[in-house]
């Protein structure tokens, strides 16, 4: 990965909140979310398969958490009930990711297939996420090549909602509702909204879809907060 490359990765993480117009960035009042009732009478344990729990964080690195290497800004920002899990689980320390980026990332994760197996190569961008990714990165002072946009190649992208996973990839939550289980799909997706890619047709039988997570106000009590200078 050369450095201009590594530098747009940076600036598109930075960026990301900034796809989505002011008006789509005001945050809505709490509601109750109304999920489908379970059995009545719990099923004993020997009777069923057992429960599991996929915890997927976007852009963590191993660093961050307080169990390898002690954690962010030097154990600043303790991760306890991810050591917790750690420590009564299985560590994996020989590993490699199936892809760099986010999208293809998880597609690879969903179905057990390289992203040149499946087609799903790059990850799917807003309208003008481009535009502002080469116009910050031009303005940080990097001393890196200039970065260049394309509007006219930007146009004739699909749109947002149809670049999704291919409706043919089995994917881990079909192969599981095929064993029995209802599967729950909580928090962000990135593959897909349309043409058979939601989670609702990738195996999920409830998803609480959130597209855009990063408009709480700064100084919002429920998340740490970080300015870090580039």
């Amino acid at each position: 990965m050369n450095q201009k490359t590594l530098a747009a990765g940076i600036a598109a993480v930075l960026l990301i909140a900034l796809n989505s117009t002011a008006a789509e960035s005001e945050i809505a009042p709490n509601h109750p979310i109304e999920w489908q009732k379970g059995p009545h009478v719990a099923v004993p344990l020997s009777e069923r398969p057992p429960n599991i729990v996929f915890i997927l964080a976007d852009d963590l690195g191993i660093n961050d958490i307080s169990t390898f290497g002690g954690g962010v800004a030097d154990g600043a920002v303790p991760t306890p009930n991810i050591d917790r899990l750690a420590k009564q689980g299985a560590t994996f320390t020989q590993s490699y990711a199936g892809n760099a980026t986010c999208a293809p990332s998880r597609a690879m994760l969903m179905t057990g297939r390289y992203s040149t197996r499946t087609g799903y190569e790059y990850t799917p961008t807003r309208p003008n996420f481009g535009r502002l990714v080469a116009k910050w990165g031009n303005e940080m002072g990097n001393n890196l090549p200039e970065y260049s946009y394309d509007a006219e190649l930007d146009a004739t992208k699909p749109h947002y909602n149809h670049m999704g996973l291919d409706p043919s990839e089995v994917t881990i939550a079909e192969l599981l509702k095929q064993r029995g289980y209802h599967n729950v799909h909580i928090g962000k997706w990135h593959l897909g909204n349309e043409n058979g890619s939601h989670p609702a047709d990738q195996g999920f039988d409830e998803s609480l879809l959130m597209d855009d997570l990063l408009h709480l106000p700064e100084d919002s009590p429920n998340v740490v907060n970080a300015k870090l200078e580039f």
